[in-house]
């Protein structure tokens, strides 16, 4: 009522309808969108025509904030035709600039739909689906005009395109730890396939950021092309370059030097910076109780994984002394494999090296296993840190484990 009163009432005049007035004010008690043709007075008491959409604009609560009030003159439309200042020319002149000026106007404003909750409810969806730039406001209902090239950023296409991207992501994010720890050499022909096409894509996705739109600093959406371009490099392009690299095809040459390999190997870890991207759109979800409990769970799950990876290089790193060539028999690598039946051995007929230990499946499972008992502070002790990089990085993780705890706790905490 008191935004009622300060934005709309003082136009008011002894021909305004009261219907169409009482419509006004049930529109701004009921926090609904609706649009109205009334008639109203400027100051000198002169009267004009005005088509008035009115939108309500809520906050991340649910709460409306503020209502979006736009006034159209369409006095053209109602004025009548044959009067003596309308004759000829001057009667054609001024239903042509009505028609012109006028009739783009009343169509980019007349309302689809016409109930604040249907308008919230799709907001709504659109703000869980988005995974791109921030959308549009609520009240926003004309699309903006782009050049032939350019992509907005919350169609649809960009919208699947972004989940696709998201997925992609979290396949890097668990497969390159696991591949620079475990030093997998390339070859199988499927997974390189397969990778090879995720770089196609991640470098197929750079070219859409290229021409995609984003939300300016006032809330516009900017389609230029130029600004585009130089928004996207200074932000996100030097990291995607990074992470589309084709380092597995690289290290799948036989020839390749040692040194290089690992340190191409080492690079793909760059790729884990996409997931900056996923990060900064997660309170999108924070309010949604089945869509935080699945975060969580992949949260804590990456978490563990990628603790797995980092406490399996300790481990084999440590368990074999190449320069005094004996083995570490204190090490948790060569417990598991005296207990799995698969003890290291030195092969002196040979090639004069330790080989054998336990296969990199079981290996895994057991990082997995203990990352995962650490992190939940349950620690059976059948698996024990016994180094002392083993017990520096044991304490780390229980630190680790503190801060998921605490930020747990953070999320279901009420505000």
């Amino acid at each position: 009522s008191q935004m009622y009163s300060t934005c709309i009432l003082f136009m008011y005049g002894e021909l305004t309808d009261k219907d169409t007035c009482e419509k006004v004010r049930l529109t701004f008690e009921n926090y609904e969108m609706n649009s109205f043709e009334i008639l109203m007075y400027k100051k000198n008491r002169t009267p004009v025509w005005f088509f008035v959409k009115i939108a309500p604009i809520r906050n991340e609560q649910e709460k409306v904030v503020l209502f979006l009030c736009t006034f159209s003159d369409i006095t053209a439309f109602k004025q009548p035709i044959e009067d003596d200042s309308s004759k000829g020319w001057g009667k054609f002149a001024r239903l042509t600039r009505a028609l012109t000026s006028s009739r783009g106007v009343l169509q980019q404003l007349q309302p689809t739909v016409h109930k604040g909750e249907s308008v919230h409810k799709h907001s709504r969806l659109a703000e869980v689906l988005q995974l791109g730039s921030d959308i549009l406001p609520q009240y926003k209902q004309e699309t903006p005009k782009t050049p032939p090239h350019i992509i907005l950023h919350y169609c649809a296409f960009k919208t699947t395109w972004d989940w696709v991207i998201l997925i992609l992501t979290f396949y890097t994010a668990i497969m390159v730890p696991y591949n620079v720890s475990f030093k997998t050499k390339q070859n199988n022909v499927t997974w390189l396939v397969v990778d090879s096409i995720v770089d196609v894509i991640f470098l197929v996705d750079i070219v859409l950021n290229f021409h995609t739109t984003f939300v300016g600093p006032a809330g516009e959406v900017i389609s230029d092309p130029k600004l585009i371009r130089m928004n996207y490099l200074k932000t996100w392009f030097v990291i995607d370059l990074l992470s589309c690299l084709p380092y597995d095809v690289i290290n799948a040459f036989e020839n390749v030097d040692e040194g290089i390999s690992s340190l191409f190997s080492s690079l793909k870890v760059v790729r884990l910076l996409r997931l900056g991207r996923v990060a900064r759109k997660l309170d999108h979800y924070i309010e949604y109780g089945a869509a935080v409990l699945v975060l969580l769970v992949c949260v804590f799950g990456l978490a563990a994984h990628w603790l797995a990876c980092i406490w399996y290089s300790i481990g084999d790193y440590e368990v074999i002394d190449e320069d005094r060539n004996t083995v570490r028999t204190d090490s948790w690598l060569y417990m598991l494999g005296e207990t799995m039946g698969s003890p290291y051995r030195f092969n002196a007929s040979g090639r004069g090296r330790w080989e054998g230990g336990p296969t990199k499946d079981s290996v895994y499972i057991t990082s997995l296993y203990f990352t995962m008992t650490s992190l939940t502070s349950i620690g059976f002790g059948n698996i024990a840190p016994t180094t002392d990089w083993e017990k520096i990085f044991a304490v780390a993780m229980m630190m680790i484990g503190c801060e998921l705890k605490s930020f747990i706790y953070f999320l279901q905490t009420p505000e």
